[in-house]
């Protein structure tokens, strides 16, 4: 398989609520919602960097769609990574999440491997950590 992952989907269980948060909130470029024309249709696209999109699709519509049994969440299943560029950087979204209606689950700290991370989960309880690493260039 050659890595050309392109739409990381999250399932949501209020739509416009998570539209808000990640539109309004985080300020992700997105279209807004579509594909309400059909059923179990409705998601939002979000562009992220170049060739990939954050996806917000409900719950019980992934299920449907995967045919699969909807279980319940689990903020540990997986976590998102957001990488920028400085320890200011990370306190700045850190507050900008919460400010947009997130939760604080760990503040921003140094941590044992030299960077500086935290941590948010969305209104619908997706994990997200904020993190610098002074190995990595960020590209904008």
């Amino acid at each position: 398989m050659k890595p050309r992952i392109t739409v990381i989907t999250l399932g949501v269980d209020d739509l416009e609520k998570a539209l808000e948060f990640y539109r309004d909130g985080l300020g992700l470029p997105t279209e807004g919602i579509v594909g309400k024309e059909f059923e179990h249709g409705a998601v939002a696209f979000f562009e992220l960097q170049s060739g990939l999109k954050l996806a917000i699709w409900k719950r019980e519509d992934i299920a449907y769609e995967a045919k699969v049994t909807q279980a319940p969440a689990s903020p540990t299943e997986f976590t998102i990574g957001h990488n920028v560029n400085s320890k200011e950087e990370v306190d700045k979204v850190l507050e900008q999440a919460e400010k947009a209606g997130a939760t604080i689950t760990d503040p921003a700290h140094n941590t044992f491997w030299g960077g500086y991370s935290g941590h948010f989960q969305d209104p619908d309880g997706h994990l997200w950590e904020v993190v610098w690493n002074p190995a990595w260039e960020i590209e904008e």
